[in-house]
């Protein structure tokens, strides 16, 4: 059941010193729910993001996470409250699978404290979860991409905070590891957690999506359930594509490209 908001912008303003990237932008994820931004590169969802984890500084309105202003809360206090998970990536040195999980952990660790049994099995248990524990002494640069991106979010979890923002958690990646991430997400949010994603594909929005969030130029341009926001007008708009929307025999919309439209 969707709860209280766990993240909540409003009324935003983003961007960096002398330059305004968006603006009276205002949305909240929540328990159990998936938030999906979507966007054209350049809308301003990579800004949204640093500004949403507190990374730069809104230039006007309010963060809030939990409930209190984000400006209120310690670095440790808000990695208790946000994870992040970034695009799959290979790491520089050759981490064990295990290792890079554990690091989930450092937002419950002391100033110099070193991870203890307790928190590799806070570790081992994220990969549990994901189906992922037979990886753990895996080299990370040498499993898959998308082995990568559920070790990622195997590292959010270990973190153990009730919200996870995800920047494209199926970038680059084949259609296989696709579904394979964006179901994990979907047990995620129904298990409790709050999930914030941004993509670049409607069909994503409409697979595993409870709320939208259209952004265009650095403005929200709606926000809603995924069939009121993605209408064919509006992609048209935002993308300069036409497209339609069908609806398959279980019942789940899908984004077509109008290849015959002028």
């Amino acid at each position: 059941m969707i709860q209280a908001p766990q993240v909540e912008a409003r009324d935003l303003t983003i961007g960096y010193p002398g330059h305004t990237v968006g603006e009276q932008i205002s949305l909240q994820v929540a328990s159990g729910e998936v938030l999906c931004l979507l966007g054209p590169n350049g809308s301003g969802k990579t800004t949204l993001f640093k500004t949403l984890l507190g990374l730069i500084r809104p230039q006007g309105g309010e963060v809030c996470i939990g409930g209190k202003p984000l400006g209120q809360l310690s670095r440790p206090e808000l990695a208790r409250s946000v994870a992040y998970v970034p695009q799959a990536h290979s790491a520089q040195f050759p981490y064990t699978v295990l290792d890079m999980v554990v690091m989930g952990r450092t937002a419950h660790l002391g100033l110099f404290a070193a991870p203890n049994t307790g928190d590799c099995d806070k570790a081992l248990e994220a990969l549990t979860r994901l189906g992922i524990r037979d990886l753990a002494n895996s080299e990370y640069t040498r499993i898959s991409g998308g082995q990568r991106q559920l070790a990622l979010i195997a590292r959010a979890l270990a973190q153990a905070a009730p919200t996870i923002v995800m920047d494209e958690p199926t970038a680059s990646l084949d259609f296989g590891n696709q579904v394979l991430v964006l179901k994990e997400v979907a047990r995620l949010a129904s298990e409790g957690l709050g999930i914030v994603l941004s993509t670049h594909d409607p069909d994503h929005a409409f697979a595993i999506a409870d709320r939208v969030a259209l952004l265009s130029d650095g403005k929200l341009i709606a926000s809603g359930a995924p069939e009121v926001v993605l209408s064919p007008d509006r992609l048209r708009k935002v993308y300069g594509v036409s497209v339609d929307i069908e609806t398959l025999q279980s019942g789940q919309k899908i984004c077509a490209p109008d290849f015959g439209a002028s």
